[in-house]
């Protein structure tokens, strides 16, 4: 993985669509000052500055996500990569990936893309039906901008990704959501989970139940597995991510090691935050303008965040499975809902399936 990770949100929580699930929504709506327009510049200057100094010749990670990151526009992102190699010095191995709604990507930002060799995480939830969350400012439908975004990609010959959110509508349909998503050729898929907002207990058709969670892993890690047994490999992070716990890996995605890593979310201001999911006023490091990333790691609010994540249930200690589940993975998760019994059952019923992946140890 990369040495430092580094997320922008280049235009704030602005986002030029109305899903009923944003998460960044419910945030920005927590903090005192919910949005902060478009990064400048020479903030956007500043924060590289501070990484490349970080890194002193290693690997650097920069992502961007929203909102929409789109709106900030081309020219943000040009000046951007443009001033990456001009300060990169020490050649360090810069590696660049964005989350986007797909709706504005045309052939210029496409080029863009691949002229510097983005990693696009592209957000689709299924098939036209099974998109029913996601629409524009105008409460209407977006899956063909987005299906039309993914052949501009496929076309350009973009990396890309499909970020899909889990929500309880879609785990009952999973299996037809993961057989859209194969037949159109996209190998490499994220599931997550739809989380409810900070404090919110609610039930919805957006939240899976531990009874949904737990036929929702069983029914698509079968899929999963059989489609690699038969040769057709798909990769699925999460899943991807417990095959290597079970083989004695460490994990690559954040959170799956059943604690917190370090990394940095900078808002378009210059704040700085120790996570997505924590980008509030409590958890606030500090501003970019004032201090650099070391002084931001090693401040006293930047360990306390990692030193919360740190300790295990006594209900985890003893569980055969913790080694696979970790504790139910992302702080952010547990948080939001305990579905230990939804992982005992799906780990009871599928762990002898993971002996098939031995041979890539």
């Amino acid at each position: 993985m990369p040495n430092i990770s580094i997320m922008i949100k280049p235009a704030s929580g602005s986002c030029n669509m109305r899903c009923k699930y944003c998460f960044y929504h419910s945030l920005t709506n927590m903090r005192e000052i919910s949005n902060y327009g478009v990064m400048s510049i020479s903030t956007a200057q500043r924060v590289i500055d501070c990484a490349l100094q970080l890194a002193n010749g290693d690997s650097v990670y920069f992502a961007f996500q929203g909102g929409e990151p789109l709106l900030a526009g081309k020219e943000y992102f040009k000046e951007f990569t443009d001033y990456v190699k001009k300060r990169n010095v020490n050649n360090a191995a810069i590696t660049y990936a964005l989350q986007t709604n797909g709706t504005l990507i045309d052939d210029e930002w496409a080029e863009l893309f691949k002229t510097n060799s983005f990693l696009i995480g592209l957000s689709l939830d299924g098939d036209k039906d099974n998109n029913l969350y996601r629409m524009d400012a105008d409460y209407a439908p977006v899956f063909n901008k987005v299906d039309a975004a993914a052949n501009l990609l496929q076309k350009t010959g973009v990396d890309f990704n499909i970020l899909s959110v889990v929500t309880g509508h879609s785990a009952n349909n999973i299996e037809q959501i993961y057989r859209y998503f194969t037949s159109r050729g996209y190998k490499y898929l994220q599931f997550i989970p739809c989380l409810r907002p900070f404090g919110d207990d609610s039930e919805s058709p957006l939240y899976m139940t531990p009874s949904q969670y737990e036929e929702y892993l069983i029914r698509l890690f079968n899929l999963y597995v059989k489609d690699y047994v038969d040769g057709h490999y798909t990769s699925i992070r999460h899943f991807d991510n417990m095959v290597r716990l079970f083989l004695g890996q460490r994990a690559e995605q954040c959170g799956m090691e059943g604690h917190c890593a370090r990394q940095f979310v900078v808002e378009a201001n210059g704040n700085v935050y120790p996570c997505d999911f924590y980008c509030v006023d409590e958890w606030l490091l500090g501003n970019i303008a004032d201090k650099d990333f070391y002084q931001l790691a090693h401040s006293q609010k930047a360990i306390d965040f990692i030193k919360e994540s740190l300790p295990i249930e006594d209900k985890c200690k003893s569980c055969y499975f913790y080694r696979v589940c970790r504790g139910g993975g992302c702080k952010r998760s547990r948080q939001d809902r305990d579905y230990c019994s939804a992982y005992k059952s799906f780990f009871s019923k599928c762990l002898p399936l993971f002996r098939v992946f031995m041979a890539e140890k």
